[in-house]
């Protein structure tokens, strides 16, 4: 039978590093494939791309022992379904804002008894030899907490039957649950936003699921392990690319001394 391999790691008691995919490109998906994250999510909530430009990335990944992962736009059966059926292996669905929210999310994601899910692996019983009712063990639920009643119902949330993880979007969080005081951003250090990043990890924790954090930097990513996250996402597609452009420019111009068009008019 087919592993999560995501699973594999965590019952080695290893965390997860997951990069992000916003650009609808094969060959982009295939790049970062090949970089050792242990997981990589393609964003159909807020990436450039549907889902036409998700399944060749799904493709393009399958060279690599990556895990796909998919977030999807919103709590809707049919593209949680149809990112399963494409070869998805843990879903990432936002705005769960309550346990009610989460069951149904949850349902989504199994077969019957178990959920509600629709029978078709067209893609996934390719990508994954062995695919069929048994994906009920081996693909995650990922429930995001970024709201100020998901941060309230967090504790019924992560009880939820079907909900194995909690993933956390700290732009939305502090959006949500500070009064408009912190403006959204990766790596926060505001004591109240951190308290409760770590406090979502600490559910997720005693509830026996697992615990994921967007960041943007590898520094803060390992402060989140230490503060018992699995799961990890280091920058994405789009950052990385204007980080490494913007550096190879400043860089040249340094050097060469010529500056840019219409500086110091």
């Amino acid at each position: 039978m087919f592993r999560n391999r995501l699973k594999a790691l965590w019952d080695e008691g290893r965390p997860a590093v997951n990069g992000w995919l916003s650009i609808a490109s094969p060959f982009v998906a295939e790049i970062m494939a090949g970089q050792g994250y242990d997981s990589l999510t393609i964003d159909l909530q807020h990436g450039a791309l549907d889902y036409s430009g998700a399944l060749p990335m799904l493709q393009a990944m399958r060279g690599s022992a990556v895990t796909p992962i998919v977030r999807v736009p919103w709590r809707e059966p049919g593209i949680v379904m149809k990112a399963l059926d494409a070869g998805a292996m843990a879903i990432i669905c936002p705005m769960i804002d309550t346990a009610e929210e989460a069951a149904e999310f949850a349902s989504f994601m199994r077969y019957p008894p178990r959920g509600t899910r629709s029978y078709g692996p067209t893609r996934a019983a390719v990508a994954h030899p062995g695919y069929g009712v048994s994906a009920n063990d081996e693909v995650l639920a990922f429930a995001m907490i970024e709201t100020k009643a998901g941060l309230e119902n967090v504790e019924a949330i992560a009880a939820t039957p079907g909900i194995d993880g909690l993933y956390v979007g700290p732009s939305d969080l502090a959006l949500g649950t500070t009064d408009g005081r912190l403006a959204p951003g990766f790596d926060p250090e505001d004591p109240d936003l951190v308290a409760s990043i770590k406090r979502i990890a600490a559910v997720a924790k005693a509830n026996g699921i697992r615990a994921g954090l967007h960041c943007g930097s590898p520094d803060y990513a390992a402060r989140a392990v230490g503060w018992g996250f699995d799961l990890t996402t280091v920058s994405g597609d789009t950052r990385l690319l204007a980080l490494a452009a913007a550096a190879s420019v400043a860089e040249w111009r340094q050097l060469t001394g010529a500056a840019a068009e219409g500086a110091g008019a």
